[in-house]
């Protein structure tokens, strides 16, 4: 179960990262990258970020070089939130295929 300030971190994280990757996605054309979900630690120090990518058969090779310039991402993220936060959390990027699920479920049914 997550405490308020979890939640609240957690929110913060997912609206600055999803702005980062708004202006990422302007230099890679046909891309989209959305932040689904953050996930926080108890001890807030480390985020998993579940990301959503269209289309969904480059997501593999996207979370790939993104996780390789983990760096840059949590250093911008860090000028970002620097009066809210003291210490900024490790980064995890994760695919979240959770809308391919659901479009396999979908079409079992059918």
């Amino acid at each position: 179960m997550e405490t308020t300030r979890q939640n609240k971190i957690a929110r913060l994280l997912q609206k600055e990262l999803s702005d980062i990757f708004l202006l990422q996605a302007k230099a890679m054309s046909g891309t989209l990258v959305s932040v689904s979900v953050v996930r926080i630690s108890p001890d807030l120090s480390i985020a998993r970020v579940y990301l959503s990518i269209f289309p969904s058969d480059k997501s593999a090779e996207m979370v790939k070089n993104i996780n390789e310039n983990t760096r840059s991402i949590r250093y911008e993220l860090g000028t970002r939130v620097r009066h809210q936060l003291r210490i900024i959390p490790e980064l995890k990027f994760f695919v979240d295929d959770s809308l391919d699920y659901l479009e396999k479920i979908d079409s079992l049914l059918k």
